[in-house]
């Protein structure tokens, strides 16, 4: 991983992502001249009396509102403290770096208007991990995450750095930083835009991108515990279907299951498997489908304007327009759309979890247990995974649909985007469990598989790897403990097939 993303262009979802797993944020001298020019702009709006949105007026139902100069600051700061009303738990460290990171790259495409001093305060904060405390809940789109980044600038709200808690004066003082006085138009663009949902939808694909891969595993070791079907999975069939997602998978299962003797002497007992070991392909694949348009959607809007209103031109003939750019419908509907194929993914992972621990249909001891009547093994396992899964279904009702009125009418329709972005890692983080518990329990069933014939030499490599975090269960730990420590195992790497 290289030590510092370079934003010279537009960044992409992977270069956010990348950002939020701590490395540093450097700024190209072309993008430092797009906001220093951007910032001359608003300076001669201010001056020409032109009137723009935010800038010499009110905002939302106020924004017929004229506002002389020498109150400008004072709009600008209030902005930041009215609008810092978010509540409940602090996001995450990741998920606080990936909006400060989209945010900054929002800035830099030239036609916000903040000050380059802006721009690199919160450049120092973000490299130096001193981070601003962002309530997670509160927000209908964007406004409280990012206001309670801009409070800090000002010297107000909380900080942690070094898993301490700060003021965001003493958080300031710590970075050799002086608090902002926020000029005209600072205060509005650094409440406004989409970075909170582009930060948290490019850390949703990351976290989404490597649970691809464990799911294709997971499938695969409990295919060669349960499969009966002749060739399921052979390239020319599949390739009858066109999907790219699908072709991806397929040629996964077939790497992972190479050489398996234990197939082999299985092939041909069914005519078909269930579908929730034979439609792998399809139904991992149309996820993997998915994932690619959602990537798409979120790396258009990160090369996109979100800020509003927009400062074009040249500083001898200014130009602002209200446009609606900060509304993030297309982020709402592509996050709604990702956390419905993560829902699926989770679902039908934990229907193979059912088919390993069933007895009417495993061929295997009773939910994988040691000792039948004693132990109870694999069991309630079983029960955690449905729970998880219904709580995926009930979290993937689309959040861009919940509408709402605000501001007096002047706002009268939301699109939630950031609300879909968090749900959608909520229902990430129960998949990641889910697949944990797969990988478990087939690595239980693998054990106690006859040991002739033999497994696939990957099977036997990744069935080692869990063992080494996660030994054979006998009812003797609580069960929970193994699950913490093989999610940490897929969460920090790919699967790989050597």
């Amino acid at each position: 991983m290289s030590e510092t993303v370079i934003l010279d262009g537009p960044l992409t979802w992977r270069e956010i992502a990348t950002v939020a797993g701590g490395t540093n944020l450097r700024l190209s001298d072309a993008a430092w001249r797009r906001i220093e020019h951007a910032r001359e702009i608003t300076d001669a709006l201010v001056a020409n009396g032109i009137r723009g949105y935010g800038i010499n007026t009110g905002v939302g139902a106020l924004c017929d509102v004229v506002i002389d100069e020498s109150q400008q600051k004072a709009l600008s700061r209030n902005i930041l403290l009215s609008h810092a009303c978010g509540v409940g738990d602090p996001l995450g460290k990741a998920e606080t770096r990936a909006v400060m990171a989209a945010q900054i790259a929002n800035f830099a495409h030239g036609y916000s208007g903040v000050r380059r001093e802006t721009v690199e305060a919160l450049l120092t904060l973000l490299n130096g991990d001193i981070l601003p405390v962002i309530p997670a809940r509160g927000s209908v789109g964007y406004l409280t995450h990012a206001a309670a980044i801009g409070t800090v600038l000002i010297g107000e709200g909380d900080a942690r750095h070094g898993g301490v808690t700060m003021t965001g004066r003493e958080a300031l003082a710590r970075a050799g930083l002086p608090p902002l006085v926020p000029l005209a138009k600072e205060g509005l663009s650094l409440v406004n835009g989409t970075p909170c949902a582009t930060g948290l939808a490019s850390l949703a694909l990351a976290r989404v991108e490597r649970l691809l891969d464990w799911a294709d595993a997971a499938a695969a070791l409990t295919y060669e515990n349960l499969g009966a079907q002749a060739d399921p999975f052979a390239a020319m069939p599949l390739a009858l279907r066109k999907s790219p997602g699908l072709q991806t998978v397929g040629d996964n299962l077939r790497r992972w299951l190479d050489g398996s003797e234990r197939l082999k002497q299985s092939a041909g007992r069914r005519t078909q498997d269930p579908l929730s070991l034979r439609a792998v392909p399809q139904i991992h694949g149309a996820v993997r489908d998915a994932f690619a348009q959602v990537a798409e959607v979120v790396d258009r809007e990160l090369s996109s304007v979100t800020d509003n209103p927009v400062v074009a031109g040249s500083a001898s003939a200014p130009e602002v327009h209200s446009q609606a750019h900060a509304v993030g419908a297309a982020l709402g509907l592509a996050m709604d759309g990702l956390a419905v194929a993560a829902a699926e993914l989770a679902a039908i992972s934990e229907r193979r979890i059912d088919r390993l621990v069933n007895p009417l249909v495993s061929g295997l001891p009773a939910f994988l247990a040691a000792d039948n009547g004693v132990c109870s093994g694999f069991m309630i396992m079983q029960y955690t995974a449905a729970a998880l899964v219904a709580e995926n279904r009930r979290l993937a009702a689309p959040a861009s649909l919940d509408g709402g009125i605000t501001s007096a009418l002047q706002e009268d329709i939301l699109t939630h985007a950031t609300p879909a972005a968090d749900k959608a890692l909520a229902i990430i983080d129960n998949l990641e469990t889910v697949i944990a518990i797969e990988l478990l329990a087939a690595a239980q069933a693998f054990d106690l598989q006859p040991q002739t014939p033999s497994a696939a030499m990957a099977m036997t490599v990744l069935h080692g790897r869990i063992r080494a975090r996660a030994p054979y269960y006998q009812d003797d730990r609580p069960l929970n403990g193994l699950v913490r420590e093989v999610r940490r195992f897929i969460g920090a790497a790919f699967p790989t097939l050597g």
